[in-house]
């Protein structure tokens, strides 16, 4: 008889809750968990192809270790003694910086990919350290860290009690959110417009988001800072400015005003395409609402201003009062949080504390552009890196130029790899390390309740048994900093009963934690939990906000443990958002921070933007309701449809250029060009064309059945790496100039 099990769904950051069907030793088929505090039954067509993702007859079964240039299926115990051969000799020879580390986007879908990694980092000592944040989200990072003084202190819209909100390059019903954890985002957004609130969409193309707005502006690609520059203009020439509560926590306001007094809506008008008198209008109602919140994602961020971007996000925010109240942009408070300090001054955030050895980028939040990693591999010299660490990083397909990137990797001394698919990355890898499929792996979302617009905790335990010949990803990576860090062999339960003592060690002598003065090892024997990952987290719930403080906090108004947890398997809410000024403030002043040198430094360059004469034609991605990047692809039920690779290209500029719908293109750009079908719509404003992201599964030596058969093209390689936002590293993937040639001897594609 068939059984149900629960599961936090881990394929995009809505984090929904599942209710699975297990059959025997497979599970069968997934549908929304009715009863989940967080989602109340949600479900997208990805998550609704769990149970397929899951039996995926492509994912790798055991370890493969390469021999005689072949990779062949080894024990566990063989590819860790190859691990070991292979990283700790070079890192003797070379140093530490010789290793680089890749972390791909997975890695905070996973509960080991939460809480291994940085110990991995710290054992290993590199400073070549590369994430998908850099072709992502790092502007965000940077600006709040400049803003708050810490990176992670990322306000997200209120979405369920706002009453009006600005949208800028994102778009959730296809995306699900982003550094904004929302279940059913479609639906708030409904909710929102039902009650009389108002939704503005700023995109150039009008995706499904786009179609529900009241308003949606098709500015041009890659103008957004000018245009919320435009808006924080006219708030302070209309006098609109309203900080209410935060009068006394920020500093900096006059230093605004004097920055952006050129940014006029007439001086931007002709660069966003935007017309002076929409951009007053929008600056009026953003100010007028009784609340409000601005939100940007990835359209905003992977531009050549995207930290300038994200920071005017939040200077609007600051300066209409909506930052840190209720119906604007609130912290959230999750329940793994570190324990609240005392509000005050903090060590503020820095950038450019060292730089990449080739190009000398500066690093942001301890990370160095993934743009530079080809450079770094095959430029030769003392530090050049000869051996990388991958896990769950694809950047062959989502970094620039990844044909130079597949050539320096396959130059590496040494690669290993987590990833359960031998795709276009872990192919040259002398040794991948595959994790289990989700449904025999625990989940907590560490990083996205970080982010999430309602506060609440969930846990949920593998639904299946751990299948003969799996290892558990937080052994695999708890191994992996065991062979690195020169202790191969050793118990690998170590690595967690290390963290646990380092973390009470710590805690026990911090005046403000419940746990000040008390004995670490008898703490240590109150955790509980069937595995060293679970008294892991025990010890962060108790730690954290909402703890029990092993004891120390009484019976407190919540007492989270993780015994509490287990019993509500649906999990815990914790209440809407609230506010949190000043306690979040780390910046060396204690208060916010509006003008940071970094910005003001920065500016200049978007002045410029101004007499800037703009492309005839620019290239912007896309993202589809059932694919996350390069994910997926490999799921039949999730291709075709809308989920395919086509360029989408404006009537007038197909006309102009000779396409027909159905045909195919040459796209020339400056890293290179690419080959593509056609699909003529007016979903794009003119001057733009849209190409989606994560394809290009046509590279040899993978093992990508279902995606191999409709391969797409690889965007990125559009691209030679050397575009970047300077603040935060991160590649410009939308608004880059590109041309289209028609191709009339290829046989035409099928579009809808």
């Amino acid at each position: 008889m068939p059984s149900t099990a629960l599961r936090i769904c881990p394929l995009c950051e809505a984090t929904c809750g599942l209710t699975l069907t297990v059959e025997g030793s497979r599970v069968t088929g997934a549908r929304g968990d009715r009863d989940d505090v967080f989602s109340r039954g949600f479900i997208c067509p990805k998550g609704a192809s769990f149970a397929e993702a899951d039996a995926d007859p492509d994912r790798l079964k055991g370890p493969l270790v390469r021999k005689d240039g072949v990779l062949r299926e080894a024990t566990w115990d063989e590819a860790f003694d190859a691990v070991a051969a292979g990283l700790r000799p070079l890192i003797e020879r070379y140093g530490a910086q010789a290793v680089g580390v890749v972390l791909g986007n997975p890695n905070v879908h996973t509960m080991a990919g939460g809480l291994y990694p940085p110990v991995l980092l710290g054992s290993l000592g590199t400073r070549n350290v590369f994430t998908a944040s850099t072709v992502d989200q790092m502007p965000k990072h940077v600006s709040s860290g400049l803003l708050f003084g810490d990176a992670f202190a990322i306000p997200v819209p209120d979405l369920d009690r706002t009453d009006h909100l600005l949208l800028l390059g994102a778009n959730p019903l296809d995306s699900n959110g982003s550094l904004c954890t929302a279940p059913d985002f479609p639906g708030k957004l409904k909710a929102l417009r039902a009650r009389g609130g108002t939704l503005t969409v700023v995109d150039p193309r009008r995706t499904r988001t786009a179609k529900l707005a009241d308003r949606h502006l098709a500015i041009r690609p890659g103008t957004d800072a000018l245009l919320l520059a435009a808006m924080t203009h006219v708030l302070f020439e209309e006098k609109l400015t309203d900080l209410g509560a935060l009068e006394e926590q920020v500093e900096g306001v006059e230093d605004v005003r004097e920055a952006v007094r050129h940014f006029t809506p007439d001086a931007v008008a002709a660069a966003c395409d935007v017309p002076a008198d929409t951009i007053r209008a929008l600056a009026r109602d953003l100010a007028a609402a009784p609340t409000a919140a601005v939100y940007a994602r990835v359209g905003a961020s992977t531009v050549a201003y995207g930290t300038l971007t994200n920071w005017l996000v939040d200077v609007l925010n600051v300066l209409t009062g909506n930052l840190d109240r209720p119906g604007g942009a609130l912290f959230p408070l999750s329940a793994t949080d570190r324990e609240p300090r005392p509000a005050g001054p903090g060590k503020g955030f820095a950038l450019g504390r060292w730089h990449s050895r080739v190009s000398r980028h500066p690093e942001a939040k301890g990370e160095l552009p993934i743009a530079a990693l080809a450079e770094e591999i095959d430029t030769p010299g003392d530090e050049a890196i000869r051996a990388v660490v991958a896990v769950a990083a694809n950047p062959v397909l989502s970094a620039p130029d990844g044909d130079r990137l597949d050539k320096a990797l396959a130059s590496l001394d040494f690669m290993v790899s987590v990833d359960p698919y031998l795709n276009e990355t872990s192919c040259h890898a002398h040794v991948i390390l595959p994790p289990p499929p989700p449904s025999q792996s625990p989940h907590f979302d560490f990083a996205f309740n970080g982010f999430a617009v309602r506060n609440q905790v969930r846990y949920t335990r593998a639904a299946l048994p751990l299948a003969d010949g799996r290892m558990p990803e937080t052994e695999i990576l708890a191994r992996l900093v065991l062979a690195g860090s020169g202790m191969h062999g050793a118990d690998p339960a170590a690595v967690d009963t290390m963290v646990i003592d380092r973390t009470l060690g710590k805690a026990v002598t911090e005046p403000h934690s419940a746990v000040y003065g008390r004995d670490p090892k008898e703490l240590a024997a109150l955790l509980t939990g069937d595995s060293g990952p679970e008294r892991r987290l025990d010890l962060m719930l108790r730690l954290g906000p909402y703890g029990d403080g092993f004891g120390g906090r009484g019976d407190g108004a919540v007492g989270l443990t993780l015994d509490r947890l287990l019993d509500r398997p649906h999990g815990i809410d914790l209440g809407p958002l609230q506010s949190r000024l000043p306690q979040v403030l780390k910046t060396r002043s204690g208060r916010v921070e509006l003008f940071p040198a970094p910005i003001a430094d920065d500016l200049p360059r978007l002045t410029d933007a101004l007499r800037a004469t703009p492309d005839e034609l620019v290239l912007v991605g896309r993202r589809h309701l059932r694919s996350n990047n390069s994910w997926m692809h490999n799921v039949r039920t999730l291709t075709g449809g809308s989920n395919r690779c086509t360029l989408h290209v404006h009537p007038e500029d197909a006309a102009r250029a000779g396409l027909e719908n159905g045909g195919h293109a040459r796209v020339q750009a400056a890293g290179g060009s690419l080959v593509v079908p056609v699909e003529v719509t007016d979903a794009v404003r003119p001057g733009v064309v849209s190409l989606p992201h994560g394809w290009g599964h046509d590279r040899p030596g993978t093992r990508l059945a279902v995606a191999a058969e409709n391969p797409g093209a690889n965007v990125n390689q559009l691209l030679d790496g050397t575009l970047l936002d300077p603040l935060s590293g991160t590649a410009v993937l939308n608004g880059f100039p590109v041309s289209l040639t028609a191709l009339t001897d290829l046989a035409p594609t099928a579009t809808r």
